[in-house]
């Protein structure tokens, strides 16, 4: 008797990806998601959230404790100190597509009960949820993609992307076959973590006005 591999050591979730059906099709697909282990000690998946007609899709890293525990996209602090930053820069946050290059949270935990410290994921996990990425990509198609965070960047253009090298720019590139505009900033959770938090923040509020021009 061949012993057969469970899906998740494939790491890819293109078997569970739907051909058609939209936002709807995909969220549903991706909650039975078992294309890499993460699924094993998350909660649930947590997929994007947003219009279709969205004419900016905004790619974080993974979804934090807060996110896990509700099943949406930048819910916690970090979410709520992006909201902030949006609207200061001019871009309404009810109208921005939200997701994560990772759809489950990868954590340790020392013992049960005990708080949940968030774990960055490797190459390998990020590749095998690039997936979902590029479906949400084909169907919102967005005029203009903010890149949060060096995990995010990484995913969407490549291991050698470093977010200080280019946030606050326009880039131009290929994602999943199809041309994007992508303006890279911090990931928000970094201005919550940073020693001056307002230097932080205002940095982060720059890099999205250059977004909100790039829109006009």
């Amino acid at each position: 008797m061949v012993a057969t591999k469970a899906p998740e050591d494939a790491y890819t979730a293109e078997p569970f990806v739907p051909d058609r059906g939209g936002l709807p099709a995909l969220r549903r697909a991706a909650a039975e998601c078992r294309g890499c282990p993460l699924h094993r000690d998350a909660t649930q998946t947590v997929f994007g959230a947003g219009s279709k007609d969205a004419r900016v899709m905004l790619v974080g890293e993974q979804p934090g404790d807060q996110e896990d525990r509700q099943g949406k996209p930048f819910v916690g602090p970090a979410g709520r100190l992006l909201d902030r930053a949006l609207e200061e820069a001019g871009i309404d946050p009810s109208e921005a597509y939200v997701t994560n290059a990772v759809k489950h949270f990868k954590f340790t935990q020392a013992e049960p009960r005990k708080r949940r410290i968030h774990k960055a994921p490797n190459l390998r996990e990020m590749t095998a949820c690039g997936p979902w990425l590029a479906a949400e990509l084909a169907v919102v198609e967005p005029e203009l993609i903010i890149v949060l965070g060096a995990t995010a960047g990484k995913a969407l253009l490549g291991s050698s992307f470093r977010v200080t090298q280019v946030r606050g720019t326009v880039l131009e590139e290929e994602i999943h076959g199809r041309p994007e505009r992508l303006v890279p900033t911090v990931h928000p959770s970094s201005v919550l973590r940073a020693d001056d938090r307002e230097a932080a923040y205002r940095g982060l509020l720059s890099d999205l006005k250059v977004a909100a021009h790039a829109l006009s």
